[in-house]
């Protein structure tokens, strides 16, 4: 779905940007007194402030004011510590999509944690859940760790065996957790080490990864003739600057090309199994060689899984199976009893068509209702969504690939509205990419993208 109306020459005055946040910046501070004390203190402690380096992104570097420190979530809310109440579209950045706290897990996990959290050996759920992963993604065998960069550094050492090659290929403005690969970007044709990563990288990253934007099917067959990529490891559809979706028969392309040219095709389902059931993968029919997915699949509590083609575990089994070999995957918590409960809770009583279709339906409200304000204020913006998925943002026309979307970023305008709909008790996902971002989860209702519908419509208005 997308919603575009093109103003290419209406503009909003910088200055009427920069006025409205600070006055919203003077708000938040007067509201937020403890979160205020609690992140002085932290800095003692904590490095930056922050128990995890990105929260100090989200909040300080990105909307200029201090953490907000939690006190409880539940369902489609936040409460903080000074008694705020947020409607949650952010659910942790994903891994909470289908809301915080949802009783199902609870009960489960609570259950388990009386019956062993982790004990070195497998559960009855974790063979329900290959199976059940399996049928819906159409791989047979799996594998569980407790992150998706886990599961992608795997990923890629599995395809790096397979294929006995070295580089990777990534697209541009992608983001696949810290794996050091794709922690790359496009600088005037050059790949290079993402600006503001810890680096700098052990070997030059033109050495490991390829990078090529999206929807460039002359790039790709360049980037893959060669014979000299191992994988590639992208999401079925963009989604780390804004929504980028695949065009008409590209994704038949892709497959076929890395079929002819031998290498591995890996999508990352993260953040887009908010298109369905099984993700985008099943959605879509497509047939990848192996899927990587994490933060969402286990309600919250860590969890990630990877599948593989029969081709590639015939590949590697032997190797996967023999004691006298370090293979370097896997790690002593994965798949522990406590994290496949999670998992076979959230699949059976989530991640189900039901639930899909209430998501669904709210994020079409939610989208409905951006677009209206784009189209009633002539604004040059665009609204799309994914599933349960919306994003909004420069410029007017869908961008189809990252370089595009990465050129239209408005940090400005961007931290105005993350932090004027915040002080209105809206919380959307952290960007510095796009406008506003928003997950729904089986929680959230018609009256919650409503109340988003009429702050935006309100910040907008101050603002033109």
């Amino acid at each position: 779905m997308r919603a575009t109306h093109s103003n290419e020459r209406l503009t909003i005055e910088r200055a009427r940007i920069e006025k409205l946040f600070e006055r919203e910046r003077k708000r938040f501070d007067e509201q937020h007194p403890k979160s205020k004390a609690l992140f002085e203190r932290a800095k003692s402690s904590l490095l930056a402030g922050v128990p995890m380096n990105w929260w100090f992104f989200n909040w300080l570097s990105l909307m200029g004011v201090s953490t907000i420190f939690a006190k409880e979530g539940s369902g489609a809310h936040i409460i903080d510590v000074d008694g705020h109440e947020y409607v949650d579209f952010c659910f942790g950045d994903t891994g909470s999509m289908f809301g915080h706290s949802p009783k199902p897990v609870v009960d489960a996990v609570t259950k388990q944690m009386s019956r062993g959290i982790t004990m070195f050996l497998p559960t009855e759920d974790s063979l329900w859940i290959a199976e059940e992963l399996a049928r819906r993604f159409g791989l047979p065998y799996w594998q569980f760790v407790l992150t998706a960069t886990d599961a992608n550094r795997f990923a890629l050492r599995i395809a790096r065996e397979v294929t006995q090659r070295k580089r990777v290929l990534v697209f541009n403005g992608c983001y696949h957790g810290s794996v050091t690969e794709a922690l790359v970007t496009l600088r005037n044709g050059a790949v290079v080490f993402q600006e503001g990563g810890i680096g700098p990288p052990p070997v030059d990253p033109a050495m490991m990864t390829k990078v090529i934007e999206f929807n460039d099917l002359e790039a790709l067959e360049a980037a893959l003739s060669p014979q000299d990529v191992a994988c590639v490891l992208c999401e079925p559809a963009m989604t780390n600057v804004g929504i980028i979706l695949p065009e008409p028969g590209y994704h038949e392309v892709l497959r076929a090309m890395t079929q002819r040219y031998g290498t591995l095709l890996i999508f990352d389902e993260t953040h887009t199994i908010c298109s369905g059931p099984g993700g985008y993968t099943a959605e879509h029919n497509l047939r990848p060689d192996i899927i990587t997915m994490g933060k969402p699949i286990a309600g919250g509590v860590p969890a990630a899984a990877y599948g593989i083609s029969q081709e590639v575990a015939g590949k590697i089994f032997e190797k996967l199976v023999s004691y006298s070999v370090a293979t370097g995957i896997g790690g002593t918590l994965s798949g522990n009893a406590l994290a496949t409960t999670a998992m076979r809770a959230t699949l059976e009583h989530f991640l189900t068509k039901r639930s899909f279709d209430r998501m669904i339906a709210v994020a079409e409200r939610f989208a409905e209702g951006v677009d209206r304000i784009i189209r009633g204020q002539g604004l040059p913006w665009h609204v799309i969504r994914l599933g349960a998925r919306v994003v909004y943002g420069s410029p007017a026309r869908l961008p189809r690939n990252g370089g595009e979307a990465l050129s239209a970023m408005d940090p400005e305008l961007d931290r105005l509205i993350h932090l004027y709909l915040l002080n209105r008790g809206i919380m959307l996902l952290p960007s510095s990419s796009r406008l506003g971002e928003a997950l729904m989860s089986p929680y959230t209702t018609a009256e919650d993208a409503d109340l988003h519908t009429r702050a935006l419509d309100e910040c907008v208005k101050e603002l033109i």
